[in-house]
């Protein structure tokens, strides 16, 4: 009998978080030790009347193909790349690898030459979901592989991922019902505020964020350029907005390991000038950084700065997942590269030039890390140069109704 909890979160995830309509071409992509619940959403996704196609993975496959690949195997374009880029209407990603550390023994320039040739591919990809025209879907399926980076029992992770994602709950859509309006009420206030910048201070870490003119704060439901609402990751504790790609100065420290295909860097500190990354330092996993910041221009750039208070539900666990999901929801984070267009007012309508020009950063790649701790103060500086608090030891400094 299938776990009742996988099935309400099935349910959860294409009837609430991705507003599956009629007409709608799904993409279901999902690892395979997920397959119990990709089944379980396509069942759904046809039931509410889409289209659903199914993409499974697993890294063994991936291995296999990096690892043999010939340079022009390595650049070739699938057709069906660019079609699925172009004409999707909702992607919904379940994340169950069989293996977290499969791809660590490839010699990494293969995966670049990969990433290299598609380019132009993967900046069509991201701006989609960037300006609002395909909605998207992230969460995991409890295995084995992620209970085992966490230090947990599979039985306890996966109650740890169903709590997180209220699917243990009576009525999972209610739960998220009230935790989104908690989480609107932070990011009401926030815009209202219209902060010119943000000063981070912890150990490590004294840096000073811009924020554009018209930048807004988003949380966790937001709506498409068709009008529907949608949910983009399950969990979710954020709330987030643009940084001013020209106006981070100051060095940040990570608080939390970040695994880049399947590579760890950890202990690792940037120096930010006038919003480019001009120093990187790591005691574990340099090289890799080094290489995604060298990807293109704007992966030394800011693309998003999100706040998560240190008392939230998966901070509390105290657990490191070594996942981006799960630990960015535990900790304040920033992220390189691509910025969301829809965290600046009319940016959606924008190009790509005039949201450079107007502070928004443009890059292929989007890497979040985490710098948030119960050390961490955050102060909102005004136009006018005056302080307020927004954050005191890792938590919110300010009350919503």
């Amino acid at each position: 009998m299938p776990d009742q909890r996988m099935l309400k979160l099935a349910d959860v995830l294409v009837n609430y978080s991705a507003e599956v309509r009629p007409g709608d071409w799904v993409l279901i992509q999902g690892d395979v030790a997920a397959l119990p619940l990709l089944a379980e959403v396509q069942r759904l996704v046809t039931r509410a009347g889409g289209h659903p196609t199914v993409m499974l993975s697993a890294e063994e496959i991936d291995e296999a193909f990096l690892s043999e690949a010939s340079p022009e195997q390595l650049s070739w374009l699938s057709p069906l790349e660019g079609i699925i880029n172009t004409q999707l209407d909702v992607s919904i990603r379940i994340v169950a690898p069989g293996n977290t550390r499969a791809l660590s023994g490839i010699d990494p320039a293969r995966p670049r030459a990969f990433q290299q040739a598609r380019r132009d591919l993967q900046r069509n990809r991201m701006q989609r979901p960037a300006t609002g025209k395909l909605r998207w879907v992230l969460t995991q399926f409890p295995c084995a592989a992620l209970a085992q980076e966490a230090d947990m029992s599979l039985r306890d992770y996966e109650n740890f991922v169903y709590a997180a994602t209220f699917a243990d709950q009576p009525d999972p859509v209610a739960a998220w019902e009230t935790h989104i309006a908690q989480l609107a009420r932070r990011s009401d206030y926030l815009n209202a505020k219209q902060y010119a910048a943000l000063h981070y201070t912890a150990p490590g870490t004294d840096l000073t964020i811009g924020l554009p003119s018209g930048h807004i704060w988003k949380s966790a439901r937001d709506t498409s350029a068709g009008g529907i609402d949608f949910t983009p990751n399950l969990p979710t504790e954020e709330v987030f907005t643009l940084p001013h790609r020209a106006q981070v100065n100051g060095t940040v420290a990570s608080t939390k390991p970040l695994n880049l295909n399947g590579a760890l860097v950890d202990g690792f500190s940037l120096r930010f000038v006038d919003g480019r990354a001009v120093e990187v330092q790591a005691s574990t996993g340099g090289e890799p950084l080094h290489r995604m910041l060298d990807t293109d221009e704007g992966a030394r750039f800011l693309g998003e700065v999100a706040l998560v208070p240190h008392n939230s539900p998966i901070a509390q666990s105290g657990l490191l997942f070594y996942n981006t999901l799960f630990d960015e929801n535990a900790s304040c984070h920033i992220a390189l590269g691509r910025a969301y267009q829809f965290t600046l007012r009319g940016g959606e309508q924008m190009s790509e030039i005039e949201f450079q020009q107007a502070g928004g950063n443009v890059s292929i790649v989007h890497t979040d890390f985490m710098i948030g701790s119960e050390a961490m103060d955050i102060d909102g500086i005004t136009a006018d140069g005056q302080r307020e608090p927004v954050m005191r030891a890792g938590n919110w400094a300010f009350e919503v109704e």
